[in-house]
């Protein structure tokens, strides 16, 4: 009994730890459960109408877009900016094709097997032209080709050839992306006409429309501008522009998040020694081109951009700094180093060799292997032999396993290599220095060849040069020197105030950068700052970002954001500057329609101080310019629609750039104008489409997109 007691006695401590147990277990769970759900966010490009796509998901959306290019366009590599607006493209396209399936999905709207049938059937939708199902002869699309391609893809002893699988199956991609696409197209198409029939035209619409294009009306105008009333004569109140706020709200929305920054930024330049040493560098090689120092040597000693292969090439081939200044040199002159802005480079030129060779080369060749070299050797000399004696090459061409084809060279299928080796270097010199029907038993390494030219077209000028090229690039002490510069800027001022004031004493400037989004690329137009980008996203407003290095490894940056503005309403304050404009050009309104409140001709505005004009053929269609005020006025346009001929306007009108009164002194019909129903009603309903068009930038609003590429791309 005593036992029981004391453990009764331990009642409450037991509850309380079991209680606490109890505790952790569940918020080791929810910590899980959170850290989770916080992983999977970070894998999230964005979402469109609560749907997700994660970083693989978007890669492979970009990879397969890529590989389209690829085929189309016949490109491996693309640039940085072309990369990035392929992103966007994709991007872009992921979000129409999820909100238009979204809204199809409630309307019912689908595309069926037997629509895409008829698609294919009918040939014409121009991604099928893109295609390589396109009949030759007919140069439509046809789809019994595309039939064929599909029954081989499944067909075991087509695909057998390793070779001939892996084009198809790129192939099948290919056309996998097309077909996919032309569903989306076909969809959007649907969804979009149906907004098109709810917006209709008829005859009574179509003959207003035709007057407000063709009725041309001559006025006798009186222009008061506002540049005559002087800024500091108006007074603006904070409550002036909460009012202007307020009534222009909606002009105030945006759909994405921004941000305003204030950065610095630095770019590390060659200082006077490092041009200096470069100089040097040049020099020494100017010297021994003149000198006739082995071309090859001199050429790759200077570190050139532009490696010395030993051929003469086009024009075409040469950068155009060079190619600029190559007529003005002789055969065998050598220039003195100068420098390049454009591409920043110092410069030294040596003009070796000008000859007139044919652009384009026509040749057929028979390949020579054997055991060894030695019976390739052997093999290839007894086939000039029987060459010579009068057998036909095609014959000997066959003999040997080959077609003995003719084919073409031209200057721009070899001349930009950047290296060329031995072997090729004397196939290339045998092709350009041969004569029609001339024969060459050309040596490799491995083997021979026999070349035969058999035709030589389009004799141009070329030129053998030496280029030595060379960048004006920093030196590592010179880019230290800058760092070391920067980063005592940064450390020492980690406030806004603090690197405005100070920036003028380390020799740098501070710039403002407004409403920068996080679906932009860089920061400020400078390359590799995705990290400063992130950081922006996530700093809160005041503080002060630490050094980044980016740009091409020449840049040093540091950001400041100054003011967050959310998706939603702009506050009244960030708009200070644009409210203050249309509230002073209001109140300059009120000055001058005070002028004109007694006015009751032209004649009295003239006597008010109005300039008056006569301005022939207004219509309601189109706005006006006016000479007197340089504004287009959209409200003096409508303004005299409204007013008979022979009228004054009934009340002074507000423009953009003053304020008016006009009196109508002729309405007429334009000459030649005439009235088409049917064609007018057409015209209106493509105005219909087009408004139509837009109704993806309502259904964007409404979809709460998130867009994170800015983390990831």
């Amino acid at each position: 009994m005593a036992a029981i007691g004391k453990i009764r006695s331990w009642g409450p401590t037991l509850v309380v730890v079991i209680g606490l147990a109890l505790f952790a277990f569940i918020a080791e769970e929810l910590f899980r459960s959170c850290q989770a759900t916080s992983n999977e966010q970070r894998q999230q490009v964005g979402q469109v109408l609560g749907k997700k796509i994660s970083v693989q998901e978007f890669q492979a959306l970009v990879d397969e877009f890529q590989e389209v290019m690829k085929m189309t366009q016949g490109r491996d590599n693309l640039s940085e900016d072309e990369m990035n607006r392929l992103k966007d493209q994709v991007w872009n396209t992921f979000v129409q094709n999820t909100l238009i399936e979204d809204e199809c999905e409630k309307l019912g709207l689908t595309v069926t097997t037997e629509e895409m049938q008829n698609i294919l059937r009918e040939g014409t939708n121009p991604m099928l032209m893109q295609t390589p199902f396109v009949n030759q002869q007919t140069g439509r699309f046809d789809v019994t080709q595309l039939t064929k391609f599909l029954a081989d893809m499944k067909d075991p002893q087509v695909m057998q050839n390793t070779q001939v699988a892996e084009q198809y199956q790129s192939l099948y991609k290919y056309w996998q992306y097309i077909e996919k696409s032309l569903r989306q197209q076909t969809l959007a198409m649907k969804y979009q006409n149906l907004l098109v029939g709810c917006l209709l035209s008829n005859p009574v619409a179509a003959e207003a429309s035709f007057k407000d294009q063709t009725t041309e009306s001559s006025i006798l105008l009186a222009s008061l501008p506002y540049s005559g009333v002087n800024d500091n004569d108006v007074q603006v109140s904070d409550a002036d522009l909460k009012a202007k706020y307020n009534e222009e709200k909606e002009m105030f929305k945006q759909s994405v998040e921004t941000r305003d920054i204030k950065y610095v930024t630095y770019q590390v330049v060659a200082s006077e020694a490092d041009r200096k040493a470069l100089m040097e560098t040049m020099t020494e090689a100017q010297q021994k081109l003149q000198e006739g120092a082995n071309v090859a040597d001199v050429v790759r000693k200077a570190q050139s951009q532009v490696a010395y292969t030993g051929m003469a090439v086009t024009r075409a081939a040469l950068p155009n700094d060079i190619a600029s200044r190559i007529d003005s040199m002789s055969v065998g002159q050598t220039s003195a180093p100068f420098e390049t802005r454009f591409d920043n480079t110092l410069n030294v030129v040596k003009l070796i060799a000008k000859t007139t060779m044919p652009d384009s080369i026509e040749y057929r060749a028979i390949q020579v292997g054997g055991a060894t070299v030695e019976a390739a050797r052997a093999t290839a000399d007894s086939i000039m032999q029987a060459l010579k004696a009068g057998a036909v090459f095609d014959s000997l061409a066959v003999k040997y396993g080959q077609t003995g084809a003719k084919q073409w060279l031209t200057s721009a299928m070899y001349q930009n290599a950047p290296v060329l080796d031995v072997d090729t270097k004397n196939y290339l010199d045998a092709l350009n220095s041969l004569g029609v029907n001339e024969l060459k038993n050309l040596e490799f390494a491995q083997g021979n060849m026999i070349l035969q030219v058999t035709a030589r077209k389009a004799m141009v000028e070329k030129y053998d040069v030496a280029i030595v090229k060379h960048t004006i690039d920093f030196s590592k002490q010179t880019y230290s020197d800058a760092y070391n510069n920067f980063s005592q800027y940064v450390s020492e001022n980690k406030t806004i105030e603090a690197l405005e004031e100070n920036a003028p004493k380390f020799g740098y400037n501070v710039q403002v950068r407004q409403d920068v989004a996080n679906y932009e690329h860089n920061v400020a137009g400078i390359r590799s700052t995705r990290e400063t980008m992130k950081w922006i996203f996530n700093a809160e407003d005041g503080e002060v970002s630490p050094l980044y290095e980016c740009g091409n490894n020449d840049r040093l940056l540091v950001v400041a954001l100054t003011k967050t503005h959310k998706a939603g309403y702009r506050d009244w304050e960030s708009e200070k500057e644009t409210l203050q404009q249309e509230v002073i050009r209001d109140k300059k309104f009120d000055v001058l329609a005070k002028k004109l409140e007694n006015a009751k001709t032209i004649a009295d505005a003239k006597n008010a101080g109005a300039r008056v004009d006569t301005v022939p053929q207004i219509t309601f269609s189109a706005p006006v310019f006016v000479q007197a005020t340089g504004a287009s006025e959209p409200a003096l346009s409508g303004a005299v629609a409204a007013t008979k001929q022979g009228e004054v306007s009934k009340k002074v009108v507000k423009g953009n750039g003053g304020a008016y009164m006009f009196q109508v002194l002729e309405q007429k019909q334009r000459e030649g104008a005439q009235f088409d129903a049917k064609s007018q009603e057409r015209m209106l309903k493509q105005q219909a489409m087009q408004a139509a068009g837009r109704f993806m930038n309502e259904l964007y609003e409404q979809a709460n997109v998130v867009d994170n590429r800015y983390l990831f791309f």
